[in-house]
Parts: C-alpha cells; sequence; structure tokens
C-alpha cells in the first residue's frame, strides 16, 4: 500500500519537510503507542480484523488516487496476517546527509483520524485510526517497503522499532507488505467468512482485495 503521496525527496534539511499525516521529526511516540495498548478494546474492535482493515484503508486511499489497485491478505498458521499491496510503497526521503528516511508511520499517530471525532469510518463501522493501531496491538509486525528509489524493511515490537531502515534487494515491483501477529488477548480471533473481500469492495470499490487462508494448508503441506 502506498501509505503517503509518492513525492521526490525535498531539497534542503529534514527540519524543512512539511508534515501531512505524519510528524517527519519524530522516530516513535511511546505515549501515543502506550495510550492505544491500555484501551484494545477502543483501537482495535471486533479484534484482529479491524486491524487488518486499518492496514487495507491505506491500500485504498493508494487504489483511489491510482484509479485501482489490488490487495492480497494472508492468514499464516502463526496467527499472523500478511497484507500486501501493487503500490508505489510508503513515502521514504533522503535526508542531507543521503540516509533513508521514512515516514514514521508505525510509530507515530496519524495527524488525520487519530484524534479527530469526525474520522472516516472502517468497513466494520468504527472509526479509523491509523497504522500506529495496528503496530502497537502486534507482539511484532515487519513492514517491508518497496518504492522506486529503493527498497527497505523494519521490524517492530508493539510499535517501538527492533532494528533499523535495512535494504532489501529491489525485485522489479512497488508496494508494500505489512506482516504482523496480533496480540492473543484481542478477541474474537478472525476466521474468514467468505465474503469478507466482497463487502470490503463494496466499502472500497477501487480496491481489489484477495483473502488467502493458509492456515491449515500450510499444516498439510508438512
Amino acid at each position: 500500500m502506498t501509505l503517503f503521496p509518492d513525492l521526490s525527496p525535498p531539497p534542503g534539511p529534514k527540519r524543512s519537510w512539511i508534515n501531512t499525516t505524519h510528524d517527519w521529526a519524530a522516530t516513535v511516540d511511546t505515549g501515543h503507542l502506550a495510550l492505544i495498548r491500555r484501551r484494545p478494546g477502543e483501537f482495535a474492535p471486533g479484534g484482529p480484523v479491524h486491524l487488518v482493515l486499518e492496514v487495507l484503508a491505506y491500500a485504498a486511499d493508494e487504489a483511489a488516487s491510482r484509479g485501482g489497485g489490488r490487495c492480497q491478505v494472508t492468514l499464516h498458521p502463526d496467527g499472523s496476517v500478511a497484507v500486501a499491496d501493487d503500490g508505489r510503497g510508503t513515502d521514504t526521503r533522503f535526508d542531507e546527509d543521503g540516509r533513508a528516511v521514512q515516514k514514521p508511520v508505525m510509530a507515530t499517530k496519524d495527524l488525520r483520524f487519530f484524534d479527530a471525532p469526525g474520522a472516516e469510518r472502517l468497513p466494520d463501522g468504527a472509526p479509523r485510526r491509523g497504522m500506529s493501531a495496528v503496530a502497537a496491538l502486534s507482539r511484532w509486525l515487519t513492514h517491508t517497503n518497496r518504492r522506486t528509489n529503493g527498497a527497505w524493511r523494519r521490524r517492530y515490537a508493539h510499535g517501538v522499532p527492533v532494528t533499523g531502515l535495512e535494504p532489501v534487494a529491489p525485485d522489479g515491483t512497488t508496494g508494500t507488505r505489512v506482516h504482523f501477529l496480533p496480540d492473543e488477548n484481542l478477541r474474537p480471533r478472525w476466521s474468514p467468512t467468505g465474503d469478507e473481500a466482497a463487502r470490503w469492495g463494496a466499502h472500497w470499490p477501487e480496491l481489489t482485495v484477495r483473502i488467502e487462508d493458509r492456515r491449515h494448508r500450510d499444516r498439510r503441506e508438512r
């Protein structure tokens, strides 16, 4: 999913970059992440499926800006979920020292939604909060980001980065993959019923969603 507009790296130091969806000057907002963790029922109503919708909302933003897009949701045997799209990738720029800087989407609040009373509603009827809700309420999360100017991966534990922004080999594609393991105390667990993709497509008509449940298949293949 492209979480942010595909802008070329602007001239000048990082402090001159304009905040649109997140604060470029921030790295980790531990107080914000702690707030989410204290109130999981508020920020993940319905359990892990709401976290999936928070990720899909960014893919839908990108699809709408490009006139269409695709996203695959994969359920894994360990309880983790991966959401991957074919967008332009998360906004990543290079600072005055040539270092790659990725917008802190996992570890800080989305300025558009988190504290907004009139925030967009997701297909489950709950308000959109942003990617930090997903990261904060996941035991681990890996964000793989592929753009035309590079590709990187970073891992988080409950929203806090545990690795740096690590370069990965390009594969000729762009887009993002968010792979996360929801906290065990989130209830109920999600088991797709078969009509979720259609309902989500009706809510986000520019986005085509495919759900692949590998939980039982992967066990049989062992």
